[in-house]
């Protein structure tokens, strides 16, 4: 990120009320801390997200990381993608797909981490 053109923490800070409602306590805590940092973190969304050329569309995008953020147990990040899809206005429906597609994820990624037992018990019935 070019320090020149660097916004001030109070401007990511009104850019993420406006696009989030609120902005996470661990940033806020983070710019307190170690300020170098937030500017690491919105480097890294924004090569994650550009602006310039998205190949996904806002929600979408909003819907991923939602999703992320449930199956890697991320509870900040699961309450700032509930805060973001509740400004976005993303449908209830959307919403609760996404949650259903991520517990059907994770119950797929047992039955897949359980298959050394699987086959314990297939030589065992053999």
């Amino acid at each position: 990120m070019d320090t020149a053109k660097q916004p001030t923490l109070e401007q990511i800070f009104t850019g993420m009320r406006k696009a989030m409602g609120s902005i996470p306590s661990a940033v806020e805590k983070l710019a307190q801390v170690e300020p170098a940092m937030v500017y690491e973190h919105l480097r890294s969304r924004a090569y994650a997200m550009p602006d310039a050329t998205p190949a996904l569309d806002e929600e979408t995008r909003t819907l991923i990381y939602m999703a992320a953020a449930l199956a890697g147990s991320s509870p900040a990040c699961v309450r700032a993608m509930a805060d973001k899809a509740r400004v976005q206005g993303i449908s209830h429906e959307k919403i609760m797909e996404t949650v259903k597609i991520v517990r059907f994820a994770m119950a797929t990624r047992v039955i897949g981490d359980a298959e050394p037992i699987f086959a314990a018990l297939e030589k065992s019935a053999k």
